[in-house]
């Protein structure tokens, strides 16, 4: 069963099989990372994944480019571990116009 860690915590945290890693943040207790639809679309769950193998489910372009998800960026509620992984926040508020 891999395990997600955020970044400057000693312990992992369990992820069900089958279970994307904001279920597991959010049943392990974890505040740091926000929560917001939970489908993929708000960014409010925007992290960077700094070790581990995943996949990702489909994302909003708009809070994920192309080029951040190649860099590591994804939405944890379509973060779905291989491995044991380790994660930075990365929220990033709208642009708003003008």
């Amino acid at each position: 069963m891999p395990t997600v860690r955020l970044e400057g915590e000693t312990a992992g945290r369990p992820i069900r099989d089958g279970e994307v890693v904001l279920g597991a943040l959010e049943r392990t207790g974890a505040t740091s990372v926000r929560v917001g639809c939970r489908k993929g679309g708000c960014g409010a769950c925007r992290v960077k994944v700094l070790s581990g193998e995943y996949t990702t489910l489909k994302m909003s372009r708009a809070h994920v480019t192309e080029q951040e998800e190649r860099e590591g960026f994804a939405l944890s509620c379509r973060l779905l571990a291989k491995t044991d992984l380790i994660l930075s926040p990365a929220f990033r508020a709208p642009k708003r116009p003008g």
